[in-house]
């Protein structure tokens, strides 16, 4: 899947709200970088935080609330 697709499906999961969506991948990208494991299989090596963050979101693996 290319990346404007996983952007486009993890924007759905917020009801089209970007600013939401950036908080939850900013607060997701701080798990990962202090060592939470990713939610899924990573489908090629060297995957940056950010992008392993909006896949978790796009694929419903991380459901993300108002703040």
């Amino acid at each position: 899947m290319r990346i404007e697709q996983i952007n486009a499906k993890a924007l759905e999961r917020v009801d089209y709200d970007r600013y939401l969506l950036s908080q939850a991948v900013a607060k997701r990208v701080n798990q990962l970088l202090n060592g939470e494991k990713p939610l899924i299989e990573l489908p090629k090596k060297n995957m940056q935080p950010t992008e392993i963050a909006i896949l978790e979101i796009a694929e419903g693996l991380i459901k993300v609330k108002e703040i």
